[in-house]
């Protein structure tokens, strides 16, 4: 399903009650659509989306923006002749090698976050 006014939709099918379940994608709030076909679905998806953004003008709250895909980044000359170095080595472009790399180092945050208890 393409994304909606930049929302990205990220789709399952529940045998129990088979219908196909949404939810938006890197939204904070939780924007969840149901349709028992793809065509209703997609439906479901546009509605939910519309509403949700109505629900942020009429309550005068900033709706979530999504993920543009794009990041800004600077970094010294020698971190930078680094990266180059090792995205070389990995037969990759800079961006290729920055974006799996952060991936991957933002993975093991999340993971490890969940796992760590915090004692005061």
């Amino acid at each position: 399903m393409k994304s909606y006014k930049g929302y990205v939709p990220s789709i399952w099918y529940e045998e129990e009650d088979q219908a196909f379940h949404g939810l938006v994608e890197g939204a904070r709030d939780m924007i969840h659509f149901t349709g028992a076909s793809v065509e209703t679905l997609t439906k479901a998806f546009h509605d939910s989306v519309d509403d949700y953004l109505r629900w942020a003008q009429e309550d005068g709250f900033e709706p979530e923006k999504p993920y543009s895909g794009k990041l800004a980044f600077r970094t010294t000359p020698e971190h930078h002749r680094l990266i180059s170095q090792a995205a070389s080595r990995e037969k990759q472009s800079i961006n290729q090698w920055i974006d799996e790399t952060l991936a991957k180092a933002a993975e093991e945050t999340l993971r490890d976050g969940m796992t760590k208890v915090n004692i005061r």
